[in-house]
């Protein structure tokens, strides 16, 4: 069903009101412009699937409001980008979220998996990718395109059905629930310029003085891009921002100084000038921390070798992708400072935490047996 009118719409909302369980997908270009463009909401409950045409529908406020009733649980694959499009394009909080490619993870499949390996897991249908380049907004959507778009939620209800069954079965839902919570929460969504910083690449070097130059530099960054809505590499690239932060020009000449900043207008020189400003003015106890992961030891290197193929037998046995359990950098805290360490708390140190603290205690340890790791 494709639906392009308020009317279609209204009608639509008022049958899925009742649904507990609705998928949801969506369509999107962001390639040249700073906040993605939401093109098309797929939605499915049941068997009764439609796509949504934000572009010529007037009046999103019935979705919206189911989006956002907390009695219907909105089933997405790899939530992440979908929240943060209708978050921008609707005003939508969407709960709560059910995420399919996170639950997999806790069933024995790999981490981040894809929807069309999913779909041939739990399914048995191979789906075509012919439209996965496709301008969704140009109009009119052809057919080839509408079946394309719903085939992205038309299998969820029935995949998280069979996965909600084996969670219970296997007693996961609390391992699983405070994941989905976290990917899902409105902080990780929403866009803080005051926080863009934090994804700023090859920033590792930086002094916490720098960094504040850089907190300064990069909020400009986002504000500028928003007000343009263009890409915000478009404003300043990440490389330019990390040599303003260890030049900290407080003028335009010396600003100017700096490779990458020739076609810059004079606007943008005198905004940056400011923002270095801002942050060489920033109280010494108020610059961000410096997140520097200190290079370890040859001998801590081996234990967090030796904690890794310890997960890695965890999550042959559990099912749970060894990612979800723990990264590298998690064994490094673990081992430095375990009550800082996420793995210490909650579903974690019931499966690996706590046989992690007998393995460095020296409790515990491996083997090899068939050509396999096992646990002494």
């Amino acid at each position: 069903m494709y639906i392009s009118t308020d009317e279609g719409l209204r009608a639509y909302c008022e049958r899925a009101r009742a649904a507990k369980v609705l998928a949801v997908d969506t369509e999107f270009l962001r390639e040249r412009t700073y906040r993605p463009r939401l093109c098309l909401v797929q939605v499915c409950y049941g068997d009764q699937s439609a796509a949504i045409d934000p572009i010529l529908i007037h009046d999103l406020s019935p979705l919206a409001e189911i989006l956002e009733d907390p009695r219907v649980t909105k089933v997405f694959h790899a939530c992440g980008q979908d929240l943060e499009v209708l978050l921008d394009g609707m005003g939508c909080e969407v709960a709560p979220v059910f995420d399919t490619q996170l639950a997999a993870g806790f069933l024995g499949m790999r981490h981040q998996v894809s929807y069309g390996t999913l779909v041939e897991e739990y399914c048995g249908i191979r789906l075509p990718k012919a439209e996965a380049l496709t301008d969704w907004s140009r109009r009119p959507l052809d057919d080839e395109q509408l079946r394309y778009a719903e085939d992205d939620v038309l299998y969820l209800p029935g995949i998280y059905e069979r996965q909600m069954r084996r969670l219970v079965e296997l007693d996961r839902l609390s391992w699983v629930r405070p994941e989905m919570e976290e990917v899902a929460s409105v902080e990780k969504v929403k866009r803080d310029p005051r926080k863009a910083y934090l994804k700023l690449k090859r920033s590792g070097a930086l002094t916490r003085r720098q960094l504040a130059v850089a907190r300064e530099v990069c909020a400009w960054r986002e504000e500028a891009a928003a007000d343009r809505d263009v890409p915000k590499k478009w404003v300043c690239s990440d490389e330019l921002i990390v040599e303003i932060a260890k030049r900290c020009p407080q003028s335009g000449e010396r600003l100017r100084r700096v490779r990458g900043t020739e076609q810059m207008s004079a606007r943008d020189v005198s905004a940056i000038v400011a923002a270095v400003s801002r942050g060489l003015a920033v109280p010494a106890d108020q610059c961000p921390a410096v997140e520097h992961h200190a290079h370890a030891s040859g001998d801590a290197e081996a234990v967090v070798d030796l904690m890794y193929a310890f997960v890695r037998v965890v999550s042959d046995r559990t099912g749970v992708a060894n990612a979800l359990l723990a990264s590298r950098e998690d064994l490094a805290q673990f081992l430095t400072n375990r009550k800082r360490s996420r793995l210490a708390t909650g579903w974690r140190y019931e499966v690996v935490g706590r046989d992690l603290e007998r393995l460095l205690d020296g409790e515990t340890g491996l083997t090899v047996k068939g050509g396999r790791v096992e646990v002494l």
